[in-house]
């Protein structure tokens, strides 16, 4: 754990196991703006114009992993997260990153991020906190911004057989749906980028492209990304009974010509003031993964790995 310099930026803290290394930004964010195996290549998109800008007064997508606040809108959502920030170690790889509270909205940010002693497992907590006067509504959010070229691998419900069906003769008879899928105004049912199987949902980010978002409720507690031989796995839970945002997506990805984005969606609650409310999920990296265009491939190689 020491504090270094990287593209630009003369402080940021490289946290590493040696197994795997995230270095996160304290002169701005704080972004998560490196995840990667030792020696190996960046899974996180880092955009090249804004790498070691501080002080802007408008938003900088950057790149990286990154704490908003959903529902989405242009004032809080976008709030400039272009100041220093401060951090302190909570464990022997684990570190609680803090910047200025947001005084204009009345909420104060915290990420925390803990590595195992070995291997590539990384725990991150989001936890916003209500310092204004009055309650507000509001969810957690994380967006991890992918670096361009790779597929994203979204595993489905398992499918049931219609009960009425002579099939499906002995199968217990439920007429109700199980599965919940949101579209943004410019998704496209035409757009190649997408592939819809019976296990798998498939997005592959194309650089000729520009953006189109789908969302889910997302039970199956895992999404991947693989990229150059290098699987992303992030893994979060889905609460039953629970309301989350924009039509009750626990899950929402995003993707444009430049990156592909894989974003967690935390309860939408009414915080009281002094109240909080947090977003919890899980990386691995897996290195050396061969190519997957099938879901029998998904069956094959990434099954065995998240197991």
């Amino acid at each position: 754990m020491q504090v270094i310099e990287y593209r630009g930026w003369k402080n940021n803290l490289l946290l590493s196991n040696g197994d795997v290394e995230l270095i996160v930004t304290l002169d701005v964010g704080p972004r998560v703006i490196v995840y990667r195996l030792p020696g190996g290549v960046n899974v996180m998109k880092n955009y090249d114009s804004m790498m070691g800008g501080i002080g802007e007064d408008e938003w900088q997508i950057r790149g990286g992993h990154r704490f908003w606040l959903a529902p989405e809108d242009l004032t809080r959502t976008y709030f400039a997260d272009n100041r220093p920030v401060k951090w302190e170690k909570i464990g022997d790889c684990a570190a609680r990153f803090t910047p200025p509270p947001e005084i204009e909205y009345g909420v104060q940010k915290v990420m925390e991020l803990k590595l195992g002693a070995k291997g590539t497992h990384v725990e991150v907590a989001l936890r916003v906190t209500n310092t204004g006067t009055a309650p507000t509504e509001l969810a957690p959010w994380g967006p991890t911004v992918m670096a361009p070229g790779g597929v994203e691998i979204i595993p489905l419900p398992p499918k049931v057989g219609h009960p009425l069906h002579p099939k499906n003769a002995k199968s217990p008879a439920d007429f109700g749906p199980n599965q919940e899928l949101i579209l943004w105004p410019y998704f496209d049912f035409a757009d190649t980028r997408w592939t819809f199987g019976a296990k798998y949902a498939f997005l592959r980010q194309d650089v000729n492209k520009g953006p189109t978002k789908i969302g889910l409720a997302h039970r199956e507690g895992w999404v991947a990304y693989l990229n150059s031989g290098v699987l992303f796995v992030k893994r979060f839970d889905y609460r039953e009974g629970a309301v989350y945002p924009d039509r009750g997506t626990r899950y929402q990805t995003f993707s444009n010509e430049d990156m592909l984005e894989m974003e967690t969606v935390g309860e939408l609650v009414t915080l009281a003031p002094g109240r909080s409310a947090e977003l919890v999920e899980s990386w691995e990296l897996y290195g050396s993964v061969p190519p997957v265009a099938t879901e029998g491939d998904v069956d094959r190689i990434i099954l065995p790995l998240l197991k």
